[in-house]
């Protein structure tokens, strides 16, 4: 019997550690996944703009960076973007 506790007491107390460790990570780790959704979400606006953005001569790459400054900011990020992109010309 003593075997079996050796056995499984190490498991148990790592799945306790974990169970622990992400309910004290719960709210950073919500914002990190909701920043994830929010640049993938700005990156297929990109992908989707491009060729529109590109017609009318004020196109944006399609890269991360850009995607993350959609994502963090929103419209006013792309704003910005075109401003940077303006003002860079």
């Amino acid at each position: 019997m003593s075997g079996l506790w050796m056995d499984t007491l190490p498991w148990l107390l790592g799945c306790l550690g974990v169970v622990m460790a992400l309910a004290l990570l719960r709210r950073p780790l919500g914002g990190l996944l909701r920043l994830v959704g929010r640049t993938g979400v700005g990156l297929a606006f990109l992908a989707l703009f491009a060729p529109v953005g590109e017609f009318l001569g004020a196109g944006l790459g399609v890269n991360l960076f850009n995607a993350l400054i959609l994502g963090v900011l929103g419209v006013p990020g792309f704003g910005l973007l075109m401003m940077l992109r303006w003002a860079l010309r």
